[in-house]
């Protein structure tokens, strides 16, 4: 993974810093801080928000006409919609309208996620989301950071070809839920030559039962059989 950047990269930060910065917002514990500039493409790309019942702030500051039940959910969980542009309806001409009141899904959302992973985007209405996750490019502090980047790709990579060995439904099939169970699942693609899954400065790639587990771990239940 050579640092040599393209005359339109971006710079996406040091890898391990995002990917530590990446894990806690995944978990809930924290946001994501990205240079998105003047690129609106996550707010104008046809994309239902979720909000969750304890975001009383964002929900104070969204029309309630603008909210509808999520479904397959728990009473309380709402989507925010878009208009026939494919624009959330906070967007304004000079950005996000309720940008401090934003919903969690808004703050955590960062489509550096696609250049971490190595999976594009290829729905048609995701194309401005898509066109500025390829121009991201990570640097790297260590070696630490390459071996931790190389790990999430091949997690990406076995997910995507093993989704058939694995419990059914728990490989997503859009590349958004994919890159982040990707960077999940991560640690389990690191190893040494003492033995798998320590962490170390070499990769091990994991057994499709090793993986099996460890998705269930995640899902808090027992395998489908």
């Amino acid at each position: 993974m050579p640092d040599d950047r393209s005359s339109d990269a971006i710079d996406a930060g040091e890898f391990g810093r995002w990917l530590t910065e990446m894990e806690a917002a995944i978990a809930g514990s924290g946001e994501t801080d990205v240079a998105c500039g003047s690129c609106v493409g996550c707010c104008s790309s046809s994309q239902f928000v979720h909000i969750e019942p304890d975001e009383v702030d964002a929900l104070a500051h969204i029309p309630k006409a603008l909210l509808f039940p999520a479904p397959q959910l728990p009473s309380g969980n709402v989507l925010l919609g878009y208009d026939k542009r494919g624009r959330c309806p906070m967007l304004r001409d000079d950005g996000c309208s309720i940008y401090e009141h934003r919903p969690r899904t808004c703050r955590t959302y960062d489509c550096r996620v696609f250049a971490a992973a190595g999976l594009d985007l290829d729905e048609p209405d995701k194309q401005l989301i898509a066109e500025r996750a390829r121009r991201w490019q990570f640097s790297y502090a260590d070696e630490s950071g390459r071996v931790r980047h190389a790990a999430v790709r091949s997690a990406a990579r076995f997910l995507d070809a093993h989704r058939h060995d694995l419990p059914r439904g728990a490989v997503p099939l859009s590349a958004t839920p994919l890159s982040v169970l990707a960077i999940g699942v991560h640690r389990i693609f690191l190893g040494t030559t003492n033995g798998p899954h320590s962490g170390d400065a070499s990769q091990t790639e994991p057994t499709v039962e090793e993986v099996r587990v460890e998705l269930v771990r995640r899902r808090g239940r027992e395998p489908v059989e």
